[in-house]
Parts: structure tokens; C-alpha cells; sequence
């Protein structure tokens, strides 16, 4: 019997046929990341996921930190283009706070995982990420209460504190990320309206 002397190539353990796309990185780090803490989450765990070996995950991004501040960025990016985009939709402020929660809602629905690790790793990234994803915090909730103190100075709601209210409504929609399953008991369209009644419900200047 003759042997071969030519040395087999080592098979490669989940691997894929088809190159890895950036979208595909960050999703399955923003399934890692949410389900095992970015602490508790590797590069090699990142590439197992995806199928392919970790030095290979290097030629798509530069570390664990990128990857993370890209998701966070990322999220608060297309939040704020929301939130523009119902403030522009309408003058009417109670049309602004439904269409601002709805969207809202939305967004965390269909971006679970993205939004509850934007919600709970911000320190766990570096400056400058850190100090931007804030800002863009920042902005979004200051848009937000900037809406309900004008309906509060056209006398369209009741609250003593705009602030407070906007903190609530928005706390209320980011805890969506946690619960909400497609398919499940309520879909996407009733959660965001239920979530624009209750918005309301809080703000607006009860009848009589």
C-alpha cells in the first residue's frame, strides 16, 4: 500500500463560503455583546459566530472597541434621523410627541440587541466614543423635552416637569429591547401605538 506524502490541509471549523460583510460583524457582536456583556465577550467568540477564524476577523475591523462604538454610534445616529424626521412631519406638538415615541418604539423593536447594548455598555467604551455617544444622548432626550415644554406653553399638556416626563416616556420605550418578540402577543404597530396612547396619556391636559 503507498502513502501519500502530501500533507492534508487542516479543515477549518465553521467555515463559510461567502466573505464576512461589516453589517454581519456587527450584528452578531451585538448578539454577543447583549447576551454576554461586551466584557464577557471575545474576538474569537465574534469570529466563532460568524464562521470564520479570529486573526481572519482582523481584516474587517481593528478591535473589540471598534466594533462596539460603531453599534453605539451607529444607533444614536439613526435615532436622531428619526426623531428629525417626526419633528419635521408635523406642527401640531401632540402629533410630534405621538410620531417621536412611535418611532422610538419602533426603532428599539426592530433593533433589539443593538439598542439594549447601547443602553447598557456605555462604560464600557473609550473617548472619544464615550463622550459622543453621551452628546448624542444628550440631543435626543433635549429634542424630546423641547417638544413637550411647547405643548405645556400652548396649554396642550399638564406636566411640572418637562424633564421628568421626557425621562419617563423614553425610559418607558427603551426597556422595549429587553421584552418585545416578533410574533408575539402584540405586534410591532400595536406596541408603538399603545406606547404613543400611554406617551399622551402622561402629558396631555386631562378633558374638562
Amino acid at each position: 500500500m503507498t502513502v501519500s506524502t502530501t500533507a492534508r490541509r487542516p479543515r477549518v471549523p465553521n467555515a463559510r463560503p461567502a466573505p464576512v460583510t461589516p453589517a454581519e460583524v456587527k450584528a452578531a457582536a451585538a448578539e454577543l455583546f447583549a447576551v454576554r456583556g461586551y466584557r464577557g465577550t471575545t474576538m474569537r467568540h465574534i469570529a466563532a459566530a460568524l464562521g470564520i477564524q479570529a486573526p481572519g476577523l482582523y481584516n474587517h475591523v481593528g478591535s473589540k472597541q471598534e466594533i462596539l462604538a460603531d453599534i453605539m454610534v451607529g444607533v444614536m445616529t439613526e435615532l436622531l434621523e428619526e426623531q428629525r424626521a417626526a419633528v419635521a412631519s408635523t406642527t401640531d406638538v401632540v402629533e410630534q410627541v405621538r410620531r417621536i415615541v412611535e418611532s422610538h418604539v419602533r426603532y428599539h423593536c426592530r433593533h433589539q440587541r443593538a439598542t439594549f447594548v447601547g443602553n447598557r455598555e456605555i462604560p464600557s467604551l473609550d473617548e472619544p466614543a464615550r463622550s459622543l455617544v453621551i452628546a448624542q444622548r444628550d440631543e435626543f432626550e433635549q429634542t424630546f423635552r423641547s417638544v413637550i415644554s411647547r405643548g405645556v406653553a400652548e396649554g396642550r399638556f399638564a406636566v411640572g416637569s418637562a424633564r421628568l416626563a421626557s425621562y419617563a416616556i423614553l425610559e418607558m420605550g427603551m426597556g422595549i429591547a429587553g421584552w418585545y418578540r416578533e410574533g408575539g402577543e402584540l405586534s410591532e404597530s400595536q406596541v408603538a401605538y399603545e406606547y404613543g396612547e400611554m406617551a399622551l396619556r402622561i402629558l396631555r391636559v386631562p378633558a374638562g
